[in-house]
């Protein structure tokens, strides 16, 4: 088992962090089985103001490059991707457009 950690920022809007909070109290059944097929075996999200932090804990058959082939190809996941992104805003610093920014584990 690996594990990876994400940070990316919501928009500053009490109102669209809500809604961002309740579709993950109830995450598309479809977007969640490519998550399972693409080796993801756990994925936490927190959150403090309108700063995300993912955990991703993955098997042996994940690999970054295959899930995004995967995901390319499924029109479920880049509707929830594109949903997902009226919500999310890119870190300072990334280019316009990245979302989630893999960390460095330091300790």
């Amino acid at each position: 088992m690996k594990r990876y950690c994400f940070v990316l920022d919501l928009k500053e809007d009490p109102d669209l962090i809500a809604e961002y909070e309740a579709y993950h109290q109830a995450v598309w059944p479809e977007v969640l089985a490519s998550m399972r097929d693409a080796g993801i075996e756990l994925m936490e999200i927190y959150r403090w103001q309108n700063r995300l932090f993912m955990i991703m804990e993955v098997n042996d058959t994940f690999s970054f490059e295959q899930k995004a082939k995967r995901d390319a190809a499924n029109s479920v996941v880049q509707e929830w991707e594109k949903l997902m992104w009226q919500y999310q805003q890119s870190l300072p610093g990334t280019a316009a457009g990245e979302k989630w920014q893999l960390m460095d584990r330091i300790f």
